[in-house]
């Protein structure tokens, strides 16, 4: 719970981008430059320069851009551009309407994360010519939400240009409170190559689906074994790391042997865990189990694909971002928060970082996703509040 403080009033422009914002199709299928362009114009309107880095085709884009330019580097606010899809789900609204209602604002990305880079927009003007003796960035990202792809391209390119923020604040929804830690999200596809018979003839066949079957049976040990030897990490839901497959495809018929079969499966680990030594135990086993594959059949074996290495995020309740977003947001205390985000990459690129934003993750990627006006306008007030304060210097 926050504490009691005067409720702050959500300021009109900060509502009218939130919704420009949401209206944006910016799904992570499509392209997001509408969003990209429509930030870079708006502060270019203001005098602000905005950079942008590319992916490979050019259909995407990062945005960086310095509000107070006279300033030493600063502190990001950290914002990605796209969302989930809504097939399927059952919306009472448009997912692109934008409605308010209720105190409200509904919407695919209001909570996750548009509301906030609306009200960085709406106060850049303030930020650029406030009195803090730093500056603020606005680093806003493609590809959040299928691996965290579009900020190692804008990470990669302030390290070029020789930019060194000291801090960055991502503003995922935790309901305005600071948090200083979450897991790391590994996933991969395993393709499994055997060799295919009748069925009467197993011999002299290998199954596609027992070897992975196999496979998957070393992950679900590997899960059980996380749960019950793992030092928890108190403040997680679920407290240990776990493993999980998510996806299996295998097979043409019941009276062929499958010479083809395929899985996904995650590592969600705790910000003590090594998921690159979880994975490579995966390696190890699919290896030992090849020999007896490629005597049958010499082309048989294990291939993998990395879908996405999310890594885990490990701030501290003592770094000065961290207590400058507990005065900013009126807050006691931080958390520790289940969902992933760019802050490890933040933080892995030598920026110390906390993440706290609008909004609450139980609302993000669901139907009718929301965000309240009371969430946006605390925002707002936090983002005044890093316009004028010293608390960095």
């Amino acid at each position: 719970m926050h504490i009691a403080h005067n409720a702050p009033m959500l300021s009109t422009e900060s509502l009218q981008l939130a919704q420009a914002l949401v209206r944006l199709d910016t799904r992570s299928h499509v392209s997001n430059l509408p969003l990209i362009h429509f930030v870079r114009d708006h502060l270019a309107g203001l005098g602000i320069a905005s950079r942008l880095t590319y992916n490979a085709d050019r259909t995407k884009a990062n945005l960086f851009a310095t509000l107070g330019e006279h300033r030493p580097a600063g502190v990001i606010l950290s914002g990605h551009t796209d969302t989930v899809p809504w097939d399927g789900q059952d919306w009472s609204v448009d997912p692109l309407s934008a409605t308010v209602q209720d105190g409200r604002l509904y919407g695919r990305g209001s909570a996750d994360m548009k509301g906030f880079i609306a009200v960085a927009l709406a106060n850049a003007r303030r930020l650029a010519e406030g009195t803090a003796p730093f500056a603020v960035h606005l680093a806003l990202s493609y590809d959040e939400e299928v691996g965290c792809f579009g900020v190692r391209e804008l990470i990669a390119d302030l390290r070029e240009a020789g930019i060194r923020p000291m801090a960055c604040i991502v503003g995922e929804p935790t309901s305005m409170v600071p948090a200083i830690a979450h897991k790391g999200v590994y996933r991969y596809k395993c393709c499994v190559r055997g060799k295919e018979a009748h069925s009467s003839l197993t011999p002299l066949s290998v199954n596609a689906i027992e070897m992975a079957a196999r496979l998957v049976g070393k992950l679900r040990d590997m899960a059980e074994g996380f749960e019950r030897e793992e030092p928890r990490y108190a403040g997680f839901d679920v407290p240990f790391s776990t493993a999980s497959v998510g996806q299996f495809h295998g097979g043409i018929a019941d009276n062929v042997v499958p010479r083809d079969a395929e899985f996904r499966y995650e590592f969600r680990d705790l910000p003590t865990a090594d998921a690159t030594a979880m994975q490579a135990r995966v390696l190890a086993h699919a290896r030992a189990l090849e020999p007896a594959m490629q005597k049958v059949a010499p082309e048989a074996g294990f291939r993998f694909e990395t879908i996405c290495e999310i890594p885990s995020f490990l701030g501290s309740a003592d770094d000065a971002v961290t207590r400058l977003a507990l005065q900013l947001s009126g807050e006691r205390a931080t958390t520790l928060v289940a969902f992933g985000t760019e802050a490890g990459l933040f933080k892995s690129a030598g920026i110390p970082t906390v993440v706290c934003g609008p909004g609450s993750i139980t609302q993000a990627h669901q139907p009718d996703e929301y965000v309240s006006l009371e969430q946006l306008a605390r925002a707002e007030a936090f983002v005044r509040g890093l316009a004028g304060t010293s608390a960095l210097a």
